[in-house]
C-alpha cells in the first residue's frame, strides 16, 4: 500500500482487494471497497467526508488514515484546432508532471506520464531537459485520469476516457510495477472499467522490461521507440541504445511477439537530414522485416533547445512510400496538441508565463 508524506495510505493506487483489506483494518466489511470505488471511479469524489453511504464513523477514520486527494490542475492548454487538452497537475511534494486529453471519433484517449522527469536523455525530446526527480506511485498514475475525467465533468465534456497510453514523461519500464498495477486497476469493472486492448505502454527500448511484459501476458499494445535502424545513429539519437543495442532490443521483441501473440508497434520520429533519407527508410524495412509489427511514423515537433527539425510532408510521404512498397504495415501519426506542446516528446514540467490557470 503507498504512502503519502504524512503516512496516509493513497486509496486511489490500491487495488479492489487492497481496498478492501485497508477497509478491514477499519472495522469495516469487504463491501465497502466497491462503495468507495464507486465514490473515486464513477463520481469523481475525493473528500471522504462526501461519500454519504459510508458510516459517519468510517468516513472519519478514512479521513485520519488515508488520503484519496486528486492532483490539483495548476495549468490548461486547450487547443482550439483540435481540442486536445493537456494538464500541469500539482503533486503532494511540489513536483508537478503532464498529461494529455487525446479526442477521437470513439471517445477521450489519454496520455498519462510514469515519471517526474526522465533519465534518458534523447536528443529530440523535450522530457528530460529538466532532468529526473522520481518514479510515480500507482496512485499518482490513477490520479491523473481522474483529475482530467474531473477536468471534463467540469467542462461539460461527460464523454467517457476509453484509452490509456503511458506515453507521457518518463520511462514506463523503469516503473513497471507501478504502472502494471495502474493498468490493472483501470482495467477492473469497479475502477475505470477500461479492456487491456485499449492501453497502451511505450518504452524506449528498455529490454528487461519488455521480457517482464511479456511475461505478464496482459493484452495490451506495446510501443517501442525506434527513430534510427543502425546502432550509431540511434545512439547518438537516444543514449540508452548504448546499454541495450538493436540486436538485443529486437531479439526481445521477437520474444514478446512469440509470447503474447500481439503485434508491436515501432515508433519512428522523422528529423529532417537526420534519419528521414531513402536509405534509412530501406534499412528500416530490413530490420524489422518477418516481425508481427506496425510502424508508426511521426513527424517531429518542435522543441526549440533541440535545434532539430521536422522532416517536410514530401520527406514524411516519400518514408512511408518506401516502406509500403516493401511489405510493411505504416501509418503516419495524427498530429494532435502540437501547437500547445501537447505532442509526442514536448511534455515537460514548464509552467505557463505569468502562471494560472487560464487555457490557451
Amino acid at each position: 500500500m503507498e504512502q503519502d508524506e504524512g503516512q496516509r495510505v493513497d486509496v486511489k493506487g490500491m487495488s479492489r482487494q487492497e481496498l478492501a483489506a485497508f477497509l478491514g483494518q477499519l472495522g469495516a466489511p469487504p463491501y465497502r471497497a466497491v462503495q468507495v470505488m464507486h465514490w473515486l471511479y464513477r463520481r469523481r469524489c475525493d473528500d471522504f467526508q462526501s461519500m454519504t453511504d459510508l458510516p459517519l464513523e468510517l468516513r472519519q477514520s478514512l479521513a485520519q488514515r488515508a488520503t484519496a486527494e486528486f492532483p490539483r490542475v495548476l495549468e490548461c492548454q486547450r487547443s482550439q484546432r483540435t481540442g486536445t487538452v493537456k494538464l500541469l497537475l500539482g503533486l503532494t511534494d511540489g513536483e508537478a508532471v503532464e498529461c494529455v486529453l487525446l479526442p477521437y471519433q470513439y471517445g477521450w484517449s489519454i496520455c498519462v506520464s510514469s515519471q517526474v522527469g526522465c533519465a534518458l536523455g534523447c536528443t529530440f525530446c523535450a522530457s528530460g531537459l529538466g532532468g529526473w526527480k522520481r518514479n510515480l506511485t500507482t496512485g499518482e498514475l490513477m490520479g491523473q485520469v481522474l483529475a482530467a475525467a474531473r477536468y471534463l465533468d467540469e467542462a461539460g465534456r461527460g464523454e467517457r476516457i476509453g484509452h490509456v497510453v503511458v506515453m507521457g514523461m518518463g520511462e514506463p519500464l523503469f516503473n513497471l510495477e507501478s504502472v502494471l498495477a495502474f493498468l490493472q486497476l483501470a482495467h477492473d469493472e469497479e475502477g475505470l472499467g477500461i479492456g487491456y486492448r485499449h492501453m497502451t505502454i511505450s518504452t524506449a527500448g528498455v529490454v528487461p522490461g519488455i521480457y517482464r511484459l511479456a511475461a505478464e501476458g496482459l493484452p495490451i499494445t506495446l510501443a517501442v521507440s525506434l527513430h534510427a535502424a543502425n546502432d550509431s545513429l540511434r545512439s547518438q539519437l537516444m543514449p540508452i541504445n548504448r546499454r541495450f543495442p538493436l540486436d538485443q532490443l529486437l531479439r526481445a521483441c521477437r520474444f514478446y511477439i512469440e509470447k503474447t501473440g500481439s503485434r508491436i508497434t515501432f515508433e519512428y520520429l522523422l528529423l529532417h537530414g537526420v534519419n528521414d533519407r531513402p536509405e534509412d527508410a530501406e534499412a528500416l524495412a530490413t530490420l524489422v522485416r518477418g516481425l508481427k509489427c506496425h510502424i508508426n511514423l511521426i513527424p517531429a515537433n518542435p522543441v526549440p533547445e533541440t535545434g532539430l527539425r521536422r522532416s517536410s510532408p514530401a520527406e514524411v510521404r516519400r518514408f512511408q512510400n518506401i516502406l509500403a512498397g516493401r511489405g510493411c504495415s505504416v501509418t503516419v501519426r495524427r498530429q494532435l496538441g502540437a501547437e500547445i506542446d501537447a505532442a509526442c516528446g514536448q511534455l515537460r514540467r514548464r509552467f505557463l508565463a505569468g502562471g494560472g490557470e487560464g487555457e490557451k
